[in-house]
């Protein structure tokens, strides 16, 4: 009997483990973005809502995907894009929000 109390209590520790590891890997991949602040603000929300034409910023992020900022528009139709630019200030892309997709191509062409 004691050798089988030790098996499962070195079971039930083995399992605590696992589950500490998993909860420290998902709160560390958590998305820690933060918004874009100031004179960058400004410029970054002129650059994509000129990219999209008309919408109401939603929310900004810089260092978002790769790309230097990133601002969330709702459009007209409800739909909302994530307009992507870099340092500049420059469009790098534009995708849908719900990560269905691409809108638009990158500005390369």
């Amino acid at each position: 009997m004691d050798r089988k109390r030790k098996l499962v209590a070195g079971a039930v520790a083995v399992l605590a483990l696992l589950g500490v590891g998993t909860g420290v890997c998902i709160a560390s991949s958590t998305d820690d973005d933060q918004p874009i602040a100031g004179d960058a603000r400004q410029r970054a929300t002129e650059a994509a809502l000129e990219h999209v034409g008309e919408g109401t910023v939603i929310e900004t992020e810089t260092g978002d995907d790769g790309a230097a900022y990133g601002v969330e528009i709702r459009l007209d139709d409800g739909s909302v894009v994530e307009v992507e630019l870099d340092e500049n200030f420059d469009v790098t892309g534009t995708e849908q929000d719900d990560d269905s997709g691409e809108v638009e191509g990158t500005d390369d062409d």
